[in-house]
């Protein structure tokens, strides 16, 4: 989103990926839903994201209910896609506004000032070895704040992190046979959980970990599943060896659940293993400390902003970080309870909070935004991340073009630009300057 935002406003994009396509969590991660593009009627999310969703639609890529007429697309509810479908289509995208990729290269250091936070340029490392890269910009979306820390920014660990979980791929689920067997809109067996739950407290199967938090198995393409089965406790994302062998536990976990599914719900004994993910479904690791952080007091105040970037009505979804009984009751009050966004009631997520403190010319969009815990459970989704993405492609053009830096950009030039281009901001007032909250 932010290569594509940037390349459209003319700018030379070189986008740099360390796997071998693009889309992140929805492609190499298998997470093969789109999450909500709005919430409980009011649509909140418009621009790159609403476009990419439009695009898999007009495609057939989109695969649950999926009818014809554009306006009919239920974009509140959680959207199954083909994740082939989403590689192709983001291919595309980089061919028509020209933006340069490189594949399976990883940004290993940086030339920094520290003094004022300005990137004078990276170092890539790929098979033709290591490689000097000057731009006049930057922007992090790697998930894990790598670049920013190598340029020195503060930022969070959460101590400790919520679980991860290795995504799997499953066949063999005929989804319009088992429809009546369904929760409304979902891919969930009505039952499954409860059945997960009398194993757990009966001992009567041999799982590794007593984990009473499985989101359970969804709809993907055609008669495949994706499983959000078996968080992988323990695990440092920030530490190689941690993350091998979390890979490896994680695999583990996936047949544990397949053998189990099959075993005794009956809607799914015909299932198969497909694939497991290529990358760690890491749900939290580093977050900048931005001009702005984003706290739980402007969630619960529904606080909005005259720079916003992006609206959001998503709940509290802070998974479990062990496998206690009252860390799984904590978690289910805080997502069905405790934190739950009414019919047209949203918050605004600032500018500043993509922007490193002090930062002349270095932005992150994604998952490592400045925020604290809580809000980064519920803006963490991929359409937000889309949307953030989109959000600091703008920014770092207009700094281009402007001479401004990313911590004085003029946020009404950046609201009315992303508005011109699709984005939902109905804020009322503009200012000039972004919000800030350190």
């Amino acid at each position: 989103a932010a290569a594509v935002s940037a390349a459209r406003m003319g700018a030379k994009v070189l986008l740099v990926e360390a796997l071998g396509c693009l889309g992140g969590a929805g492609t190499s991660g298998l997470v093969t839903n789109m999450g909500e593009l709005g919430r409980r009627g009011t649509m909140l999310l418009g621009g790159f994201m609403r476009e990419l969703a439009d695009r898999l639609h007009e495609r057939g890529y989109l695969t649950g209910k999926n009818p014809s007429n554009r306006e009919e697309l239920n974009f509140f509810g959680w959207q199954p896609f083909d994740p082939e479908g989403l590689k192709l289509v983001l291919d595309e995208y980089m061919e028509e506004v020209g933006v340069e990729v490189r594949f399976f290269t990883q940004v290993i250091d940086a030339d920094c000032d520290p003094d004022r936070l300005f990137v004078n340029g990276v170092v890539l490392s790929n098979i033709e070895g290591l490689h000097f890269v000057k731009a006049k910009t930057y922007i992090d979306c790697t998930g894990d704040a790598v670049l920013a820390a190598k340029c020195g920014v503060e930022f969070d660990i959460p101590k400790p992190a919520m679980a991860p979980t290795l995504m799997a791929t499953m066949y063999g689920v005929d989804w319009k046979e088992i429809e009546s067997s369904l929760y409304p809109g979902s891919g969930a067996v009505k039952g499954a959980r409860e059945i997960l739950h009398k194993a757990l407290d009966e001992g009567s199967y041999p799982f590794t970990f007593q984990d009473r938090h499985v989101p359970g198995i969804f709809m993907s393409a055609g008669n495949t599943a994706s499983l959000n089965a078996g968080h992988v406790f323990g695990m440092d994302a920030l530490n190689c060896r941690s993350l091998s062998d979390g890979m490896v536990l994680g695999r583990r976990l996936v047949q544990e659940y397949l053998d189990f599914y099959k075993t005794h719900i009956e809607e799914y004994k015909n299932l198969q293993l497909v694939k497991t993910a290529t990358m760690m479904g890491v749900r939290d690791s580093r977050r900048i400390k931005g001009e702005y952080i984003l706290d739980l007091e402007d969630y619960l105040d529904k606080r909005k902003f005259p720079d916003q970037i992006c609206l959001n009505a998503q709940s509290m979804d802070l998974h479990v970080k062990d496998t206690s009984k009252e860390e799984y009751a904590r978690f289910t009050k805080e997502f069905f309870d405790t934190f739950s966004y009414g019919p047209g009631e949203y918050f605004g997520i600032p500018y500043g909070v993509l922007v490193p403190r002090g930062s002349q010319n270095l932005w992150v969009a994604g998952r490592i935004v400045s925020c604290d815990e809580k809000v980064h459970s519920s803006i963490r989704m991929m359409p937000v991340c889309y949307t953030t993405g989109q959000a600091a492609g703008t920014a770092a053009v207009q700094a281009i073009r402007t001479g401004q830096t990313a911590c004085t950009l003029n946020t009404r030039t950046l609201v009315e630009t992303l508005r011109e281009n699709g984005a939902i901001l109905p804020q009322e007032t503009l200012s000039d300057e972004m919000s800030r909250k350190q």
